[in-house]
């Protein structure tokens, strides 16, 4: 790696910690009542469509670090989500149970979309090991490739992906 890429890969760095520490500082906002427009929005469209056992909903508005913007959302009846099949979830939750894997889903959304992007980084395994990370990931729908070998997170995946990361969190 040439020098003025390592000096560029450290100010990215740089920035990203700058900017986890600002969002660290800041106290959590208080959340009222009338902040739950999006649950109350819900149990409108609930009781409209007479689901009486509930559902659930998730939605986001992101732009991520290389400027790309998604919104999106989708919902489900309670009772849907309770009789379908759970094992056909499977093998997408086995391929977030890896902190390699999930790190190169954040590096990937952050930017670096080659191999060889993500070869370069510290403590992700050798370009075999990535690759076998890589089709995981590809094989869960986590990602895709592109027509110039380069990774993706395809769209309809990146606000679920970032909804497992905030609700694992503790």
């Amino acid at each position: 790696m040439e020098l003025e890429e390592r000096v560029a890969e450290l100010e990215r760095r740089m920035a990203a910690l700058e900017s986890a520490g600002r969002d660290h500082d800041k106290a959590a906002p208080a959340v009222s009542e009338s902040d739950f427009w999006a649950l109350e929005g819900l149990k409108a469209q609930l009781a409209e469509h007479g689901a009486t056992d509930g559902g659930v909903l998730y939605t986001g508005a992101v732009r991520l670090p290389t400027g790309e913007r998604y919104d999106w959302q989708t919902g489900q009846f309670t009772e849907v989500l309770l009789d379908g099949d759970w094992s056909e979830a499977a093998d997408s939750f086995a391929a977030l149970g890896h902190a390699v894997r999930l790190r190169l889903l954040r590096e990937v959304l952050g930017g670096r979309r080659t191999v060889a992007e993500l070869a370069a980084l510290d403590g992700v395994g050798t370009t075999g090991q990535i690759y076998h990370h890589l089709r995981q990931l590809t094989g869960a729908g986590w990602l895709h490739t592109t027509a110039r070998g380069r990774y993706q997170v395809p769209a309809d995946r990146v606000v679920p992906l970032l909804v497992f990361v905030a609700a694992a969190r503790p």
